[in-house]
């Protein structure tokens, strides 16, 4: 039987980032298991990575739409109000996308074209979401309301999940 999300506690994680998220990795993992549906796949994921990081404001997915496939339209996400549309080339999220490579901003306000979904946001990493046929499916997207919050840790950290998660 699988793991229920209830038995998840983001307090008994480690305190250092790579090692919490070595942890998370681990526990999204068995809380996943057995679970095919990509909606609630990202849906954990945003769930338990917003629970587990006091220092994320918006944690979510921005879903390829397949309608418009040079568009991203909002998906599962823990937080404030999000843009339900950004088009490939646009903001953080829609470079990522069309780069196909992880970004990490420092300052928000500093990146040109950025998209102010939510005000307090001043930093933000942007990881692409690729299938096991190496298709982008999706972006994840996390904003903080503090200045270069995000690092290779959380690169490293967030990548290996969605590789996981998404690309097995």
């Amino acid at each position: 039987m699988p793991r229920m999300a209830e038995a998840f506690s983001p307090y008994a994680l480690p305190a250092t980032k790579a090692e919490r998220y070595d942890v998370l990795r681990i526990e999204i993992g068995s809380v996943l298991d057995g679970e095919a549906n990509r909606v609630a796949r990202m849906a954990t994921v945003a769930s338990m990575l917003a629970a587990a990081f006091a220092t994320y404001l918006w944690t979510g997915f921005y879903l390829v739409d397949p309608g418009r496939p040079d568009e991203l339209v909002v998906g599962p996400y823990q937080g404030t109000l999000g843009c339900l549309r950004i088009r490939f080339g646009q903001g953080v999220c829609g470079a990522a996308a069309a780069a196909m490579r992880t970004m990490i901003v420092e300052d928000v306000d500093a990146f040109p074209g950025h998209i102010a979904c939510d005000s307090r946001s001043r930093s933000e990493i942007v990881v692409p979401v690729l299938d096991a046929r190496g298709d982008l499916i999706a972006v994840l997207d996390v904003d903080s309301a503090e200045r270069a919050a995000f690092d290779a840790a959380d690169q490293a950290g967030l990548e290996a999940i969605v590789r996981q998660v998404f690309a097995n």
